[in-house]
């Protein structure tokens, strides 16, 4: 590194153990970061910040590391991986002002986001006629007696829209300072999406992934499955939606329509994926939990995994309520709670996928331009340290 270029306290701590783990290359099949650190000799702060997001933190190479805690080097990658990674969504956050403030502040915002948003749209509602808000609404456009569709489209396409423009100019800021790259390929493109829809490196190099001890386990990626596709399949359903409106059929649906089915599988599994990650989070070994764990619920990590129970638990609420009295202020709730989720989408631990996918691409690219091949080398029988 330059002189002129000064190193976070993580970005130096990891350019350290990638020094170390260069010269070692014990861990070179575990997964994608080896094979990515190996090409190089010395690393720019953005290439370090690459390297932390293509890191799944999957905990392998502490666990077989011979200079990891208690010998002297004191060689624990992922735990500065996880601290540098974190310091990135803040660092590359549009506008630049407002990742240290979400950072510090995350989950009081998105609390008072959500509850600002729903008791305006009650209060207003309750002002303007309360028999519309505490009444039972039944038959298509049922949601829209409670709140207009056009109000509801501006108010929520305008956030989702600042989500969409800040987390794009983001994952921009986080892909130019990996430095240049030409001739991507599309087949690049199809292993890192491949690797980044499978979580193929969340795996320890092929045994699982450690999060208790050094005994390997699949669960972290199956609650990692389940909120991604839980998300998607949300998505989904929004998008489908959309166009039935536009289409002139609208919502509510009844419980048959693909509209529904989509959101009720999107609900579930968005409400078993964040709460199994912040089980396993809880019981994560300390030598390889991210840094801000100790934290509690006020890292954005945690912010985000709550928002995203909140949004689909106060949704399925609202399935369950919407025939009764009790569907407008479901509704005012569930609206404050994706107002708020859209506010600190860009600010959340959200981005990580994003930037996580990002480094898979470059990575991709990288390997084939370096052997022809992206693929991975076949791991080494690990031996595990001593406890």
């Amino acid at each position: 590194m330059s002189a002129t270029d000064p190193l976070s306290a993580y970005a130096a701590e990891v350019e350290r153990d990638l020094v170390v783990c260069n010269a070692c290359r014990y861990c070179e099949g575990l997964c994608a970061v080896f094979p990515a650190m190996e090409l190089r000799r010395t690393f720019t702060s953005g290439e370090l910040d690459y390297l932390s997001n293509l890191c799944h933190n999957c905990g392998a190479c502490y666990y077989d590391c011979q200079y990891a805690p208690p010998h002297e080097l004191a060689i624990n990658l992922p735990q500065a991986m996880a601290g540098l990674r974190e310091e990135t969504y803040a660092r590359y956050a549009w506008p630049g002002a407002l990742g240290p403030i979400f950072e510090r502040n995350g989950v009081w915002l998105a609390t008072l986001a959500a509850l600002f948003v729903a008791v305006f749209i009650g209060g207003f509602m309750a002002w303007k006629d309360p028999a519309v808000l505490f009444a039972t609404h039944v038959g298509e456009g049922a949601f829209y007696r409670i709140m207009p569709h056009n109000a509801m489209a501006m108010i929520f396409g305008g956030a989702f829209l600042f989500a969409i423009l800040a987390t794009a100019l983001s994952v921009r800021k986080f892909w130019r300072a990996g430095g240049p790259v030409s001739g991507l390929s599309l087949a690049a493109l199809g292993r890192a999406f491949h690797d980044a829809a499978t979580l193929r490196y969340l795996d320890g190099g092929g045994m699982g992934c450690m999060n208790e001890d050094d005994r390997p386990e699949e669960k972290r990626r199956l609650y990692h499955h389940f909120t991604f596709y839980g998300f998607m399949l949300c998505f989904a359903s929004t998008s489908l939606a959309t166009l039935f409106h536009y289409a002139g059929v609208e919502a509510p649906y009844p419980l048959w329509h693909p509209v529904v089915l989509l959101g009720t599988a999107g609900g579930i599994g968005l409400v078993v994926g964040p709460l199994g990650l912040l089980a396993t989070r809880a019981r994560r070994d300390p030598a390889i939990a991210s840094p801000s764990s100790g934290r509690g619920s006020r890292d954005m990590g945690t912010a985000f995994i709550l928002m995203l129970v909140a949004t689909s638990a106060t949704g399925l609420l609202l399935l369950a309520l919407r025939s009764t009295p009790a569907m407008g202020v479901m509704l005012a709730l569930h609206l404050g709670v994706v107002f708020a989720f859209f506010l600190t989408l860009p600010y959340s631990k959200f981005v990580h996928g994003l930037y996580r996918t990002a480094a898979l691409v470059r990575h991709a690219h990288e390997q084939r331009m370096a052997h022809g091949a992206p693929a991975r080398p076949e791991p080494a029988p690990p031996v595990r340290r001593a406890a």
